[in-house]
């Protein structure tokens, strides 16, 4: 992994005193903090910079943290930067529509600086550890292995067996850990947007899955989609 350092953070927020604080957090830690206090100069310093997390409000005047995310998702050159939204506290409607526009993470406000450090070494993490094991062509957590190239899973060293939408529903959770996936995701990474399938062909395929590899590794989020636990 990367030295705190080498790690370049973007934090986008319209509150100048959010910002000073957070930055101060964050720099305070040795990251490489760069500062944005709407979203087209975060989409401009985004580009720019390329960091490798981007801190995003959802609430801002003019571009909203939502549009932010999406335009971000849209373009290759930033569509896998790992993307926090900041919320306010008991904001449900903004944690569905933040996973639905593709955010990885969220932190609700007023901000503990203990907490907020924890969640984005978290983060990056995940990233790195994910980001490693693509490179050597397989998966590791806990019991579980997966070999992407020949398919392969094994439960503690068991082999197991899974039908083609099975597996590329699992590659598709553990290629980022701890990441929401939301359904409409789902269905379009793994039918595609021009296959029909079923209301429950999701729930179906997950509670396969859990019945195949254990109960811990898929974690669903009631009304937001599915994730990976690490």
């Amino acid at each position: 992994m990367k030295d705190k350092n080498q790690i370049k953070i973007l934090l986008v927020d319209d509150d100048p005193d959010i910002r000073e604080f957070m930055s101060y957090n964050l720099r305070k830690e040795s990251y490489d903090v760069y500062l944005a206090e709407n979203g087209e100069k975060a989409i401009s310093k985004a580009k720019k910079h390329l960091p490798d997390l981007i801190i995003l409000d959802v609430m801002m005047p003019g571009m909203d943290g939502i549009e932010v995310c999406e335009a971000l998702r849209k373009e290759k050159q930033t569509e896998n930067i790992l993307i926090c939204f900041l919320t306010a506290r008991g904001e449900d409607y903004s944690h569905i529509a933040g996973f639905n526009a593709g955010a990885d993470d969220y932190v609700t406000k007023p901000v503990q600086p203990a907490v907020f450090m924890k969640k984005i070494e978290a983060m990056l993490r995940r990233a790195n550890m994910f980001r490693e094991e693509r490179e050597t062509g397989d998966f590791k957590s806990g019991k579980l292995e997966i070999e992407f190239k020949s398919h392969d899973v094994k439960v503690d060293g068991v082999p197991v067996i899974l039908a083609k939408k099975e597996f590329l529903l699992l590659k598709l959770l553990v290629s980022s850990p701890g990441k929401v996936f939301s359904r409409d995701d789902i269905y379009s990474a793994v039918w595609g947007n021009e296959v029909v399938v079923g209301d429950r062909t999701i729930d179906v395929h997950i509670r396969k899955l859990r019945e195949k590899i254990g109960e811990d590794f898929i974690v669903t989020l009631k009304g937001i989609g599915y994730k990976f636990n690490v």
